[in-house]
């Protein structure tokens, strides 16, 4: 056979090879029928559900709503009433007009794009649209859904949603234009969860581009899968409890279960409410230039000086130390004295022991402390000790991230050696430079949830679990991030006298020094410990930490109120009807309540308003 003959056939095998592909293509694979290339064919999104939130006890926090988007295929517009359509939707007709007229000018780069039109329509004006659909050629109505808030409460940590941005796009290739995203809360940190997958319906369109029918009898429609919902944590009646105490106050009440770490109560006022998330687009404006900047979560975002509660974590750092022990005692005359210069104190009986100094909250004992710490000879010189000071405050969980699944959450402040070098020179510094330190003062900060977190070491006697919003963590590396157990490296017998003392500052009796009196609860026995924090922009800020019962806490508790003054008189009675509602499920104690209750706070935070 001559190459002419081969050069032939071997056209021939590769012209009946490419016949043979196209008719597989074309008669047999419909897939390529199916392609989003193919303009014949409309794809109309089918949005899933997104995932409920429910609380602990199985109530719906966050729920969905049937709403409509209402979609335009430019190309397949024709004149219509433009005045009837706005009628019906309640729309402005000069913004109908505009987009039109938009859609006119681009219509070669649009080609057979769809676009969201109107977003979130009622059920009531879908029907009405439903109805006379066929009056407006190149428009349809996709189903979505909207979150309902059933349970008035919690706004600031559920988030909330919205359109995602192109920012976002840029970074979520997965994501499309008209996607909804958690942008805040808990909305955010599980959006993997909650959002569920889209499907698709296929349409045939016919030579005049007007739909017919389903492709295929919908053989090739893709079912939208709802998201996961997810079980959170939190109890809503309590929830519920804490933002009612807070009315017209500034600061923060968070809760936690200390044996598991999950959060039963997170409370961040003045907050948003359910109606401003159910109508963010709207009240978005409003809510960022309020002055109390609602929008900003105080209990996981606010640095705050924590005050006295601080002592209860040098006290036992002093004791690992072995600079001091529990019958260590300090003497006070209403401050401590030192170079020409005075930390003061409240009047009080002299000298203390560890569990008097906290039941009495005595600066002058935490100044002697805390300079013991700097001067151990086991740690010098004295940039040292700090240095292990400061890596033993760490594992409190205070001036770093708790790693919550609050995406907002922030690490507070601890001050490091370069701080005071940079201050006071390299070498130049001693422990009475720094002494604000020891009662919580000065470079430290710590937010409310690192406060809790301490009462939760303190109640477990040892250790915390990382506080979070969610009990069914839906894979296993969060379920083990949610589960370990954080040791703070402190002997446990050392938890005993601040334990007591604890004890004392709630439950001892009238007139022998307890500085907690008022979170005193007839049956629960509550440990506590208050603080006073010195604020540059007012009246001291009041702080209270604590839990309950003394044996097998169920309850850890902070509580921290912006300018409302000493922690005894404010935060102390706010954290004991958290304890009261969560562990009888009641409160009997109603004039503590109605005093909490009707007690105007707000008016003490100044705030900056902008000039118009």
């Amino acid at each position: 056979m001559d190459k002419k003959v081969l050069l032939i056939a071997g056209v021939l095998v590769a012209a009946l090879c490419l016949v043979a592909r196209m008719f597989y293509l074309q008669i047999i694979d419909e897939h390529y029928k199916v392609s989003a290339q193919n303009n014949a064919l409309l794809y109309q999104t089918q949005y899933p559900a997104r995932g409920e939130i429910k609380d602990r006890n199985g109530n719906t926090l966050v729920g969905n709503k049937t709403t409509y988007d209402i979609m335009v295929t430019p190309i397949d517009i024709q004149e219509f009433d433009t005045a009837d359509f706005c009628m019906t939707f309640h729309v402005d007709i000069n913004d109908v007009r505009r987009k039109l007229k938009n859609y006119r000018e681009n219509r070669r780069k649009i080609g057979y794009q769809t676009f969201t039109f109107i977003k979130q329509v009622s059920g009531q004006d879908y029907s009405h649209f439903a109805e006379k659909a066929y009056k407006f050629p190149g428009f349809y109505a996709i189903s979505r859904t909207a979150r309902v808030y059933p349970y008035e409460a919690g706004a600031s940590l559920y988030g909330y949603i919205n359109e995602a941005d192109s920012a976002y796009l840029a970074n979520h290739p997965e994501y499309r234009r008209g996607d909804y995203v958690g942008i805040t809360g808990i909305e955010r940190s599980y959006e993997d969860v909650l959002r569920g997958k889209k499907g698709y319906n296929i349409m045939v369109r016919d030579v005049h581009n007007r739909i017919r029918q389903s492709f295929k009898n919908g053989e090739y429609d893709v079912a939208a899968e709802p998201g996961k919902d997810l079980i959170a944590s939190i109890d809503g009646p309590l929830q519920q409890y804490g933002e009612r105490l807070m009315k017209n106050k500034v600061g923060s009440i968070v809760a936690i279960e200390p044996s598991t770490g999950e959060i039963l109560a997170i409370v961040s006022a003045p907050g948003l409410t359910v109606e401003d998330l159910s109508n963010i687009r709207k009240e978005y404006s409003r809510l960022a230039t309020d002055p109390y900047k609602p929008m900003f979560n105080r209990a996981v975002m606010s640095a705050y000086p924590p005050g006295s509660v601080f002592k209860t974590v040098n006290a036992l750092i002093a004791q690992q130390n072995g600079v001091i022990n529990s019958e260590t005692r300090f003497s006070c005359s209403r401050g401590f004295y030192y170079g020409g210069g005075k930390m003061g104190c409240h009047g009080h009986r002299s000298p203390l022991n560890l569990k008097e100094s906290i039941m009495m909250s005595c600066n002058a004992y935490y100044a002697n402390v805390f300079r013991a710490i700097m001067k151990d000879p086991a740690h010098q010189p004295i940039s040292e000790a700090f240095n292990h000071w400061k890596e033993q405050v760490n594992k409190f969980g205070i001036g770093v991230k708790l790693g919550s699944d609050f995406p907002a959450e922030l690490p507070g402040t601890l001050p490091s050696t370069k701080t005071y070098d940079k201050i006071h020179g390299k070498g130049k510094w001693s422990a009475f430079n720094i002494l604000s330190l020891a009662i919580g003062q000065g470079e430290v900060g710590a937010t409310p949830l690192q406060i809790a977190n301490v009462a939760a070491i303190i109640a477990n006697r040892g250790y915390y679990i990382i506080p979070h919003l969610i009990k069914n963590a839906p894979d296993s590396a969060r379920r083990a991030k949610y589960t370990e157990k954080h040791w703070v490296d402190i002997d446990r017998q050392y938890f005993d006298p601040v334990v007591e003392g604890m004890y004392l500052a709630v439950n001892a009796p009238a007139g022998t020094g307890g500085t907690a009196r008022r979170a005193h609860i007839d049956d629960i026995v509550v440990c506590g410990k208050t603080g006073t924090a010195q604020n540059p922009h007012g009246r001291d800020n009041s702080v209270f930490m604590c839990f309950a019962p003394r044996e097998n806490p169920k309850i850890a508790v902070c509580v921290y109120l912006e300018n409302a003054g000493a922690g005894g008189t404010w935060a102390a009675p706010v954290a004991s009807l958290i304890v009261e509602k969560y562990l009888r499920g009641e409160v009997l104690r109603k004039e503590m309540e109605q005093y909490v209750e009707n007690t105007d706070l707000k008016h003490n935070v100044p705030v900056k308003t902008k000039k118009r």
